[in-house]
C-alpha cells in the first residue's frame, strides 16, 4: 500500500517551546486517518504544517510521493484540499457564488462545481445566501470547496465541530464515501475517539506533540477493548481480594473494573467475592475512553 503522506522527524518550535516533536506520519493511500488528541496536542499545527501554512523547524515530509520543497510546493497543494478550523464566506453570495470564487483562487474549471456540491449533497441549496445557511450547510459548503479540482488528499481539521447530531451524521457519511467512491485519502483530526471509531480506517495519537500511537483502528481497539464496570459494596476489599486471587482487576477512587471480558473469569470473580462477604451490586460492560488509553499508552492521565 503506498504512503500519501510521509513525514521524517517533522519538528515546529514557536519561542523555544515545542508544538510538533519529532512526529513520523505513515498515511496510507484510500485511507481515513484519524489523528487523535488532546486539544492543544499539536493537531491543528501539523496539518498546517502539512499545508505549508507554517513552515517546519526541523524534519522533512513527503506528500502524494513527492518530497515537499519551496519549488514543488504550490503543486502538491493543487492536489490536496483541505477544511482547517471554520471556513469564511461571503455571507451576501450564495453558496454557488462562493464556490465560483474559490474556483478562481484555485485555477478550477466553474463546471466543477455541480460535481463538488453533488457529492456533498447541496444542489437544492446551491442559490441560499450562505447568510442563511445553517452551521452543517456551511461545513459542508466548506467539504465542497475542499474537493474543487478534484484533490487526491484532503485534510480536515475537527470537522464535525460545534454540529447537531444530524450535521454531524451527514458529515460523517459524506467523509466515509470518499476514499471508496472517489479514491481520496482523508486525514482528519478529532479529539474524540467516538467520532473517529465510526469512521477511520488507521489512527494516530499524538500528545504534547509527540506521535504515541500510529496502526491500523483495528490494532486501536487492542488498546481500547471493553471492560466490565463492577460495582460494590466494599470496592477497595473487592479489588484486594481479586489481586490476590491473580484475576486481572483495576481500581480507581471512584470505580472497579474486571479487565477480562471471559464469561469464565466473571463467574470465578463474583462467586469469590460473594464467598468474601463482598455485595455484588451490578456489573456493567464499558468502552474504555481516549483518556483511559492516554493513560495505558503514556501512564499519565491527560484532559481533554
Amino acid at each position: 500500500m503506498k504512503t500519501v503522506i510521509f513525514t521524517d522527524a517533522l519538528t515546529k518550535q514557536y519561542h523555544h517551546k515545542t508544538v510538533v516533536n519529532q512526529l513520523d506520519l505513515r498515511v496510507p493511500e484510500e485511507s481515513i486517518y484519524g489523528f487523535l488528541g488532546p486539544n492543544g496536542a499539536g493537531k491543528s499545527t501539523t496539518m498546517k504544517l502539512l499545508l505549508g501554512l507554517v513552515h517546519p523547524t526541523a524534519g522533512r515530509m513527503s506528500i502524494l510521493g513527492h518530497r515537499v520543497s519551496p519549488e514543488n510546493r504550490l503543486s502538491i497543494l493543487s492536489a490536496t484540499g483541505s477544511l482547517i478550523e471554520s471556513p469564511a464566506y461571503y455571507g451576501h453570495l450564495s453558496g454557488q457564488e462562493n464556490l465560483r470564487i474559490i474556483c478562481t483562487l484555485k485555477q478550477v474549471p466553474e463546471k466543477d462545481i455541480d460535481r463538488v456540491l453533488h457529492i456533498v449533497r447541496m444542489e437544492d441549496q446551491k442559490d441560499k445566501k450562505v447568510r442563511q445557511y445553517s452551521l452543517g450547510m456551511k461545513q459542508r459548503l466548506g467539504l465542497a470547496a475542499a474537493l474543487l479540482g478534484n484533490p487526491r488528499l484532503l485534510l480536515l481539521d475537527e470537522p464535525t465541530n460545534g454540529l447537531d447530531p444530524a450535521g454531524i451524521q451527514e458529515m460523517r457519511e459524506l467523509i466515509c464515501s470518499l476514499p471508496a467512491d472517489y479514491g481520496i485519502t482523508v486525514l482528519i483530526s478529532s479529539h474524540l475517539l467516538s467520532e473517529i471509531d465510526q469512521m477511520a480506517t488507521h489512527v494516530g495519537i499524538i500528545d504534547k506533540g509527540q506521535l504515541i500511537f500510529q496502526d491500523t483502528l483495528s490494532a486501536l481497539h487492542e488498546h481500547s477493548r471493553s471492560q466490565l464496570l463492577l460495582h460494590t459494596d466494599h470496592d477497595r476489599n473487592a479489588f484486594n481480594i481479586l489481586e490476590r486471587a491473580g484475576i486481572p482487576v483495576r481500581w480507581t477512587q471512584d470505580a472497579l473494573f474486571l479487565m477480562s471480558m471471559d464469561d469464565q473469569t466473571v463467574i470465578r470473580a463474583v462467586a469469590l467475592l460473594v464467598a468474601e462477604g463482598i455485595g455484588v451490586l451490578r456489573l456493567s460492560q464499558q468502552q474504555k475512553s481516549l483518556e483511559d488509553i492516554f493513560l495505558d499508552l503514556t501512564g499519565k492521565q491527560v484532559s481533554l
